[in-house]
């Protein structure tokens, strides 16, 4: 039986002293990685070579790391995106969730953090490669106002479809599992990001804000309700 490969890691981050930083921790911790210092290198590198998962800055030269997050995700909507910046705004986090980053870690940041996200986010990418290989009854369902499709990662609205990253598409099969049921915010930040998930419940409030339009007309009521105090509640 061949070993497991190590997992690769794109770094992209143009600050060279935090680069190699980043990638000796990686080192210890077993896995490879390979720098690119702007967002034109970054693009060019993920498309040329297989990546398990991005550390992408923000404030890259020549093309800035929401363009290079939007054109990733263009090329590979699964592939797990953890945003580095010093952009602390919620206006700046959101941005980045809504162009299909997984995750927004704040800098500075410890870098044992920063290793805990990685491997929540491998496990997770692993999990859900494992589940799909199991039969699944429907291809499509309703949730809310939109017609779900697993295999496409879309909600469809009337006649226009929407995607769906496989994050958003992990918390509506969790709500569906709990009709009616309130599920508290550490519940489903450790089923949709994985067991021990270090992050902030925030998160998961970006995507909810993130998911509520895609699945709900214009006007209607929504199936997604907060419980202040604990959660979110899918209305069935």
């Amino acid at each position: 039986m061949n070993p497991a490969r190590p997992k690769r890691i794109l770094i992209v981050e143009d600050e060279p002293t935090i680069s190699e930083g980043i990638a000796e921790a990686l080192s210890a911790d077993g896995m490879e990685s390979t720098p690119a210092f702007d967002g034109i290198q970054a693009l060019e590198l993920f498309s040329s070579e297989p990546f398990d998962l991005v550390l992408l800055d923000i404030m890259i030269p020549n093309l800035n790391g929401y363009d290079v997050c939007r054109k990733i995700r263009e090329q590979d909507k699964r592939v797990p995106i953890l945003i580095l910046s010093a952009k602390t705004e919620e206006i700046d986090q959101v941005l980045g969730l809504e162009l299909g980053a997984d995750d927004y870690i704040a800098k500075p940041f410890r870098i044992r953090e920063l290793i805990a996200r990685i491997h929540t986010s491998l496990r997770r990418l692993e999990y859900m490669a494992s589940t799909e290989k199991k039969p699944r009854s429907n291809e499509t369902f309703h949730f809310g106002d939109a017609v779900i499709d697993r295999k496409q990662f879309t909600a469809t609205l009337g006649e226009g479809a929407v995607d769906l990253t496989e994050r958003e598409l992990t918390l509506i099969e969790l709500f569906l599992a709990h009709p009616n049921e309130a599920l508290d915010r550490d519940f489903l930040l450790n089923r949709a990001w994985s067991i021990d998930y270090a992050g902030t419940t925030r998160t998961l409030d970006q995507h909810i804000a993130k998911l509520r339009p895609k699945v709900n007309a214009a006007g209607g009521q929504g199936c997604i309700k907060t419980v202040h105090g604990v959660g979110y509640k899918y209305i069935a």
